[in-house]
């Protein structure tokens, strides 16, 4: 993953991901729901019954998670990096760091996943919310440890970068560990979202740097290119932001939109004709009138 194409596809995954938790977040936000509910898959599935619900979140945690290690240990095609250890070498070398490290986050995400479905299939549980969140915290703390490790022997350039990505996942795996006990709290849903933004906008931004778009190669060990990275990250902050306020602007339209399609003229306030040749109004006055014998 030490390339342009390495990193721009677990980024463009994190970021696919956040904007569609964002989604979430916004329309519960303005929908006033006091649980964050997360859209399942339909129970026939190609003609086939589902043995349980499974959410759209889960599936993505288990799938493209798989894709990538398998995509880590035989790419390119007839390039077999799985085995852990020269055995030809007497000192029985490690081989493959980069792509342990990969795997095994990736082996984490699998088991958020997993985690999800399992806990989904018992809603009724009261510690199906408290496990997925462990399983996620877990997973994110895995995220931080890997990067560290993977910053280990590189440039003054790639440890800045890096560390900065540490930062993020750190802090991301405190707001799910907090979440554990307070599931149900929106500030953290929205503390969540923009700083998985802030990590995925981060991750393109590495990848700017194999393929500067001013031309200008980065320099690894420049003091000045280290400084304009810290730079960058505050701006990517703002970015965040600005990103996650206009997702919260779109679905507040849509939501306005879908709100006065679904209201019926019978449920708004009509004003009654006081016209006095109305056939209503004297309809009305004449029930009003008592009637003879009447007490």
């Amino acid at each position: 993953m030490a390339t342009f194409l390495g990193h721009l596809v677990p980024a463009v995954g994190f970021l696919l991901y956040v904007i569609y938790y964002s989604v979430l977040t916004s329309l519960a936000l303005l929908q006033e729901q006091r649980v964050l509910q997360h859209p399942m898959l339909p129970r026939k599935l190609g003609g086939h019954k589902l043995a349980w619900q499974v959410s759209y979140e889960a599936l993505a945690k288990v799938v493209f998670p798989t894709i990538s290690i398998f995509g880590e240990w035989f790419s390119p095609i007839g390039v077999n990096r799985f085995k852990m250890i020269d055995w030809k070498d007497p000192r029985r070398p490690f081989v493959f760091k980069s792509v342990w490290e990969h795997i095994t986050m990736f082996g984490f995400f699998v088991l958020s996943g997993v985690a999800d479905i399992v806990c989904q299939s018992h809603p009724s549980s009261r510690w199906s919310m408290k496990l997925e969140r462990a399983a996620e915290a877990l997973t994110l703390y895995v995220l931080a440890l890997m990067m560290i490790s993977h910053a280990e022997s590189k440039s003054p350039l790639d440890n800045r970068v890096h560390l900065l990505l540490v930062v993020l996942a750190f802090l991301l795996a405190l707001v799910a560990t907090v979440e554990i006990w307070l599931p149900d709290h929106a500030p953290l849903w929205v503390l969540k979202c923009w700083l998985g933004m802030v990590f995925s906008t981060w991750m393109m931004q590495i990848c700017e740097m194999f393929i500067p778009l001013t031309g200008r190669p980065w320099q690894e060990d420049s003091p000045m290119d280290m400084a304009f990275v810290t730079i960058f990250f505050c701006w990517h902050l703002a970015l965040a932001a600005a990103l996650l306020t206009a997702i919260y602007g779109l679905c507040r339209l849509w939501h306005c939109r879908c709100s006065s399609r679904t209201k019926t003229p019978s449920t708004r306030y009509q004003r009654c004709p006081m016209e006095s040749s109305g056939e209503e109004l004297e309809k009305l006055r004449a029930e009003a009138e008592p009637q003879d014998g009447g007490v």
